[in-house]
């Protein structure tokens, strides 16, 4: 595995290889690209499809954060149809890199300023999240950091603006809201990985957040499988 800390690496077949996570070897990943880049004749019109495939068809939900590898798996994120950051990336990095496209995975850290009560008291009541992940995919000679992360519905609803891709600049989370209110903030970057480090990934979650992160995100799905509690895009952001 790779990790270039500062600026971007080389493109090469390190970055187009299935891995573990990225395993566009399989047949749901590679059916899955090929579909949704039908008819898109060039790399950047094939990365925006899949950008946008990811985007609304894989719900955003954090309550999926999990400390099981599987989890982090491109063909187990198709399989559950949501996810959070970090599982959607490694979807959207496999994805391209099934088309032909260099791929590999952005972490970061940001502040959340519009969260949710019961996330936050999940997350120990603090709003930094560490390793917001995205894709970093090389296109017409640069690299560009691709976040398909929040879901045109929830956007809607929690009245977020959508994270645009045009293929040719960085499409990130966005500084404020609909209103005007301070929403995401990046505050450390990473670097950019030639596949996922599961295990950095995850000791850090345990280093910062509380010993039952793991734990309370697996009884938050089980209470929306019950139908017990609204689902994460029905929930009202703190202001």
């Amino acid at each position: 595995m790779q990790h270039v800390q500062a600026g971007y690496p080389e493109p090469g077949e390190l970055y187009l290889e299935p891995t573990r996570y990225f395993d566009h070897d399989t047949p749901p990943v590679r059916t899955f690209a090929l579909d949704k880049t039908a008819g898109a004749d060039t790399p950047v019109a094939r990365a925006v499809a899949l950008f946008y495939a990811i985007r609304d068809e894989i719900r955003y939900d954090p309550y999926t954060i999990s400390d099981d590898r599987e989890d982090y798996r491109a063909s187990r994120v198709l399989e559950a149809g949501a996810a959070f950051c970090v599982p959607k990336a490694n979807l959207l990095v496999a994805c391209a890199r099934a088309v032909g496209i260099h791929a590999g995975l952005g972490l970061s850290d940001v502040t959340n300023h519009l969260c949710t009560e019961r996330l936050l008291r999940v997350m120990g009541g603090g709003n930094l999240f560490i390793h917001h992940g995205y894709a970093v995919l090389h296109l017409d000679g640069r690299w560009v950091k691709a976040a398909a992360t929040f879901n045109l519905a929830l956007c809607e609803k929690f009245d977020v603006l959508p994270t645009e891709f045009d293929g040719t600049g960085h499409a990130l989370f966005q500084e404020f809201d609909g209103q005007g209110r301070r929403h995401m903030e990046y505050v450390r970057d990473h670097g950019v990985w030639s596949d996922f480090d599961f295990d950095r990934v995850i000791g850090d979650f345990r280093d910062l957040y509380p010993d039952t992160l793991f734990e309370d995100c697996a009884a938050e799905r089980a209470r929306n499988a019950a139908r017990e509690a609204a689902r994460f895009e029905d929930e009202r952001p703190v202001v």
